[in-house]
């Protein structure tokens, strides 16, 4: 794991257990393979506050365009998709 990856990690430490498992998840299966564009995505998306991240990920609010496909695979196979 890099240095970054490892701080990313840490960033994905948030308020919400929920949070916590889909963000890190993302960075550890997907995050490397992701062109630039999606992980710029990302890292603009941990400066968003937790209760609208939260929205975004149960579909209770849609995201931006520029993080709609980003979210997608976040919440994919999470969970509440199983």
């Amino acid at each position: 794991m890099t240095a970054d990856v490892g701080k990313l990690r840490w960033r994905c430490r948030r308020g919400m257990k929920e949070l916590d498992i889909l963000l890190t998840r993302y960075v550890d299966e997907r995050y490397g393979a992701a062109p630039p564009q999606e992980q710029q995505a990302f890292q603009r998306l941990l400066e968003t506050q937790d209760p609208v991240i939260y929205a975004y990920c149960l579909g209770q609010e849609p995201p931006p365009a520029h993080l709609a496909a980003l979210i997608e695979r976040i919440t994919a196979n999470s969970p509440a998709e199983r």
